[in-house]
């Protein structure tokens, strides 16, 4: 009976010394993200023009919008899409199931002249079926559905800008509140400036104070969930507009992850 003990003992002595670790802690907000095949595929789109292609590098879409959240069968838009480098990637990274509205602000369509937006050119057709294009005034902000994301790059600071009228951003912000899900994202993606630059200075520089830019979403109702360091540029003095040639194309840039609260109707 003691040699039964003795053994039992023994076992429980080493079991004791095995002990299970801990389980990892969860990633934080501004952790990088792996790239998914679906936003892979995306980036291999033969159909993406070769000007696209040679702006990856600078703009790193594939972990910008892994980190984003994009995934098939979401409703997005690409708010003031440009010539359209987004809104031909989210195309394609929805895939069939989701949807991608191009909203165009009718603020640019009058600087333009009549001249059609360059979206016009693809959205609606093959192979970019799953696209729409939204003709309207930024204050009126919104979808034909509910939305799961809405995705803005390097044009959040124009809305600032005596050419686009100025918008009223407060507006905006909060037509945005209202037009996505309760959970979705708002991601925003611009220009770093230096704290405090004022709209005058913006004007020159095209840039904005993120700070700025995070008290007036999260005044719209939004939540700021996290940032990613995926495009900062210590290097740049943010002194420099960003059109300049010793600059452009390697401007800090911060991009901000907002989320509706999913309380929130």
């Amino acid at each position: 009976m003691q040699a039964r003990w003795l053994a039992l003992a023994a076992v429980f002595a080493v079991a004791a010394c095995e002990t299970v670790p801990p389980p990892p802690p969860p990633p934080p907000a501004d952790a990088p993200v792996a790239t998914p095949p679906w936003i892979s595929e995306a980036l291999a789109d033969p159909a993406r023009p070769q000007a696209d292609r040679d702006r990856d590098a600078a703009r790193k879409p594939g972990p910008l919008l892994a980190w984003a959240g994009v995934r098939p069968g979401m409703k997005v838009v690409d708010l003031i899409p440009g010539q359209g480098y987004f809104t031909r990637i989210l195309s394609k990274a929805v895939g069939p199931t989701g949807k991608v509205y191009a909203y165009v602000p009718d603020e640019l369509t009058a600087i333009a002249k009549g001249r059609p937006p360059s979206v016009s050119a693809f959205v609606g057709k093959p192979p970019y079926a799953n696209t729409r294009m939204i003709l309207r005034d930024l204050p009126e902000f919104g979808a034909p559905e509910k939305l799961d994301m809405i995705f803005t790059a390097q044009n959040y600071h124009d809305m600032h800008l005596a050419f686009m009228g100025p918008v009223d951003v407060a507006t905006v912000n909060r037509q945005a509140f209202k037009a996505l899900k309760p959970g979705g994202v708002f991601i925003v993606v611009d220009h770093a400036a230096k704290p405090g630059t004022t709209v005058a200075q913006m004007e020159s520089l095209h840039r904005i104070d993120p700070a700025r830019v995070r008290r007036e979403v999260e005044a719209a109702g939004f939540v700021f969930e996290g940032q990613s360091p995926l495009l900062r540029n210590t290097r740049d003095p943010l002194t420099a507009n960003v059109f300049d040639a010793g600059i452009r194309g390697k401007t800090d840039q911060f991009i901000y992850k907002f989320r509706k609260p999913r309380s929130a109707r």
